[in-house]
């Protein structure tokens, strides 16, 4: 059986991989980085876990996709160009077969968007994938959760309801990852380009991964603003209808998470700005509400809604 350090030079180790800013990648204590000037880092982590944000039984090459993706859909939130990261890995046993596809799919995800793997470890324990990512942005245009003023625009960045339509897609036995709700939910892709088109125009955003009034709670909070959706305008993701039924469909879209589009505020005159740029990348700016200077979720429909994902129901918040 090799071990965990054979494991990471058969499998994660890219010393043929040269990207500007790595002085060292891996094979020692630390990697060493040389930010671009001018740039600030943006750091997140993001842990996924077997059964709890993928099917034990799912493609490894689409969790090796999944986990980065999730990660990287942080960076896209802050406005934030993709650079670097780290991986953590626990693994049950040395399945060769799994590792040469998980990484297949993990460094497939990684090459799209310029991101070099830098550092890691490799434990023995459940399966469990944590994922740090680094990015840049120019000093002081990150988009941040709290920049929301009363009166913007609220906007997604794609269709809502995906992820829940993929994992009850999943767990009915769809197994072809061409049916467009299942890839949603373990192929999703990070909107780092949309991220970056936003600056300069947006005033806030955050990535949709809790659900969408779970997220934009926190984007109220944080902006101490409240909001109004207008539920009928929620686009919906592909099939989401004809699977779950209208009414289930829209409170996937409202509460289901693992969508990982953008929901973010603008002012109306950034919407023709907005439109111009996200059309140049193939995506549609969807307007779903507007923020609002009293507190609270309002809108026709939303009721006692629950309020989107949490790991732990019921914990202060």
């Amino acid at each position: 059986m090799p071990s965990e350090f054979e494991l990471i030079a058969r499998y994660f180790a890219r010393p043929d991989f040269l990207e500007p800013g790595v002085a060292m990648g891996p094979g020692d204590d630390c990697a060493l980085l040389t930010p671009t000037p001018g740039q600030q880092l943006a750091v997140s982590v993001d842990t996924s876990v077997i059964d709890v944000h993928f099917p034990a039984d799912a493609p490894a090459w689409a969790i090796g996709h999944r986990c980065v993706a999730v990660a990287l859909s942080d960076l896209a939130a802050m406005g934030a160009r993709a650079r670097w990261c780290v991986m953590a890995l626990t693994l049950p046993e040395a399945d060769e077969a799994w590792l040469a596809a998980f990484a297949e799919g993990f460094h497939a995800l990684c090459a799209a968007h310029g991101v070099a793997l830098v550092g890691g470890d490799v434990t023995r324990g459940a399966l469990s994938i944590a994922v740090t990512v680094h990015g840049e942005v120019p000093a002081r245009e990150a988009l941040k959760r709290s920049g929301g003023r009363a009166g913007d625009i609220l906007a997604v960045s794609g269709p809502l309801g995906g992820g829940a339509g993929g994992l009850h897609a999943w767990r009915s036995g769809v197994r072809d990852l061409a049916d467009p709700l299942l890839a949603a939910y373990l192929l999703p892709q990070p909107r780092l380009a949309a991220g970056q088109a936003l600056r300069g125009l947006a005033h806030c955003a955050i990535d949709i991964s809790d659900g969408l009034l779970g997220d934009l709670g926190h984007l109220c909070a944080a902006s101490k603003l409240g909001a109004e959706l207008d539920v009928e305008r929620l686009p919906l993701a592909e099939g989401l209808t004809a699977a779950l039924g209208e009414d289930a469909a829209r409170q996937a879209a409202l509460t289901g998470g693992d969508d990982y589009e953008l929901l973010f505020s603008l002012p109306a005159t950034a919407l023709a700005g907005v439109k111009h740029r996200l059309s140049d990348l193939g995506l549609h700016l969807n307007v779903i509400g507007r923020l609002k200077e009293s507190p609270g979720i309002g809108g026709v429909g939303i009721g006692d809604l629950p309020t989107g994902w949490q790991h732990f129901p019921g914990a202060p918040s």
